[in-house]
């Protein structure tokens, strides 16, 4: 049979192809399979790095007898010591397997299974283990147990792509019975310190995780020996425990818990505190029940109580809270019987020594020590009294006339700002009806309040209570607010403002300058009149580009239809720059300096006679 010369050629080029092809698939084979090879052997030296990590915690949580579980991201078991084994009800072959039953943990009144819980707080724990003290865990129809519970990350691989969670739970069961049973006082039948070291460092945890604040008061009762050798030792139990009963039924909104730690020594442990004021206040009670607590043939004897304050954060950090707490009952009894000392810092020391101002200011208020000065705003054109600004002073019995910028900052970081403003506002307004009475000048005064007291109702309430009160013309009262509180961008804060304007005050737009805000604000403030701050004003003789903004910031208020006030004129050569510009009204010592109000009224009375 004859074959023609091209169609063998054709059949040698086809098998060279078949042949390149079939290696070509050998070759892509080899590959594959090299690398299968290396991704098994990284694999299974990755499982072998986990396998060591766990086998390395479970030589430590072998020992244990809280019980341990570690769960993989998958939420399979890769560990259980017996006692968790036990608790959880584990079947023999649980390795690699999901948990026969998902138990529930109680948090803040919700049940949520632990799988949750995990979830929810993964962020949290990622770096340091994460705590839930006296929390609940239960099983489907069985009875809950009181329980701590703690999770902890850790990573199976250098990468930090798969991880494990560390489950460990301590079994309060035993714990509380032991409490329950062994940690009374004998005498009155309170927790004594044995449970406060116990709790105290459960609140700490608490609080960590709300970011709130707690207050720790150690409250020591002065003269308690010198009675006890006067009526007795029995006599001396019992007003013990009649103070003992006032604490556990004594009404207060704040969440109080009591020790009888030794002695005529208590402990009160208080959260969910906003400030200071409140703790003041609560103490303030409790130290005139002490001096009601005992009677002898009808003479009542006078008892008196030394009182420690630390506040978590204001007076240091959780681990060194109580420590504080004992270092201000020993300042308060070093200072003499009934006095209170709350814990502050060094580094919050100003040019007078603060703690002594800030443990001082609560009695300063009902010993009348603070008294409200007038500073007089002149027309820029007729140089005629208009209005004043209200401000206060502390009249110290050892260091004279304190100014503002030395006790606000300790009141607002306490809160007795608040109490402040409302005696302020208090004292403007009995100045204004006297001036009604005795048909004197009558102007508008101004009034600063803080930014937190502005935008709360019980504000509001309170200026149209004491408004009603003593029947002063609204429009005779302003209230300054600073541009960054006034203008911040909060749904709620025009609300406030036009609650305010409905009374019929006034509002001014205090150190307007300072701030950067949007024009569109602007237009939606309520108030009628702006005042440029100070420090734009020092220098503006001198400072060109002062004199451009002042003057910017004077025509934008005109613009607004609001009038503009410039405070902190210290001279004629800036009066007369300051009225070039057009402003409306001046303030500052050139004119007069803030003076109590029977200055004030001199100077109304000057005015009018044209002395």
């Amino acid at each position: 049979m004859e074959i023609e010369s091209g169609t063998i050629m054709q059949l040698f080029n086809q098998l060279g192809q078949e042949e390149y092809r079939l290696i070509g698939i050998v070759t892509l084979s080899i590959l594959v399979l090299s690398y299968l090879y290396v991704l098994f052997r990284k694999q299974k030296r990755q499982q072998i790095i986990a396998e060591n990590k766990v086998q390395m915690f479970q030589k430590t949580f072998d020992m244990s007898q809280d019980p341990t579980l570690i769960l993989s991201d998958k939420n399979n078991v890769l560990y259980a010591n017996r006692t968790m084994v036990t608790l959880f009800k584990l079947k023999r072959n649980f390795l690699h397997q999901e948990l026969p039953a998902m138990p529930q943990i109680k948090i803040k009144e919700t049940w949520l299974p632990l799988d949750q819980v995990i979830h929810d707080n993964d962020k949290a724990f990622k770096e340091h283990t994460l705590s839930f003290f006296k929390v609940y865990l239960r099983f489907e129809y069985e009875e809950a147990i009181p329980i701590n519970l703690h999770l902890q990350k850790m990573y199976l691989h250098e990468k930090e792509t798969e991880f494990s969670t560390i489950v460990s739970i301590q079994d309060l069961r035993k714990e509380q019975d032991y409490i329950e049973g062994q940690h009374l006082h004998p005498v009155t039948n309170m927790p004594t310190e044995i449970q406060a070291l116990h709790d105290v460092p459960i609140l700490y945890s608490k609080i960590h995780l709300e970011n709130s604040k707690v207050a720790l008061v150690l409250l020591h009762l002065d003269n308690l020996n010198m009675l006890r050798a006067i009526v007795g030792y029995e006599q001396a139990n019992k007003i013990l425990i009649k103070f003992t009963d006032y604490l556990n039924s004594m009404e207060t909104s704040l969440d109080v818990s009591a020790y009888h730690t030794f002695g005529n020594n208590f402990l009160l442990t208080i959260s969910n505190i906003n400030s200071s004021l409140g703790v003041i206040s609560l103490v303030e009670e409790i130290q005139e029940q002490v001096a009601l607590l005992y009677k002898m043939n009808e003479v009542r004897l006078h008892l008196t109580m030394s009182v420690g304050i630390s506040i978590y954060p204001d007076s240091g950090t959780s681990r060194n809270l109580l420590d504080n707490a004992y270092k201000a009952l020993y300042e308060a009894e070093k200072s003499g019987e009934g006095r209170v000392h709350i814990y502050i810092p060094d580094d919050t020391k100003v040019d007078y020594d603060a703690f002594s101002l800030h443990n001082e200011m609560y009695s300063a208020l009902k010993n009348n020590e603070f008294e409200v000065y007038y500073q007089p705003v002149f027309d820029a054109k007729t140089k005629e009294i208009v209005s004043a600004e209200a401000l206060v002073r502390w009249v110290h019995p050892e260091h004279g006339i304190i100014t503002p910028d030395v006790f606000i900052p300790l009141m607002e970081k306490t809160g007795f700002i608040i109490e402040l403003d409302h005696f302020v506002l208090d004292e403007v307004l009995k100045q204004q009806k006297r001036w009604e009475l005795f048909q004197f000048k009558q102007i508008v005064v101004s009034i600063n309040v803080g930014s937190i007291e502005i935008k709360t109702e019980e504000f509001i309430e309170n200026v149209e209570k004491q408004l009603m009160h003593y029947k002063v013309q609204p429009e005779l009262i302003r209230f300054e607010i600073t541009e960054s509180s006034a203008l911040s961008n909060e749904s709620n804060t025009q609300q406030y403002f036009s609650k305010l304007k409905a009374l019929g005050v006034g509002i001014t737009l205090d150190d307007f300058g300072t701030g950067y805000n949007s024009f569109s604000y602007l237009q939606q403030f309520p108030g009628e009149l702006l005042k440029i701050d100070r420090k734009l004003v020092d220098s503006i003789v001198s400072n060109q580009e002062n004199q451009r903004i002042v003057k910017a910031m004077i025509e934008l208020g005109h613009t607004l239809e609001m009038k503009v006030v410039v405070e902190g004129i210290e001279n004629q050569r800036m009066s007369d720059l300051i009225v070039s510009y057009g402003c409306d009204y001046l303030q500052g010592y050139y004119f007069s300096k803030p003076v109590p109000v029977f200055e004030f009224q001199k100077l109304l009375y000057q005015e009018k006679e044209g002395v």
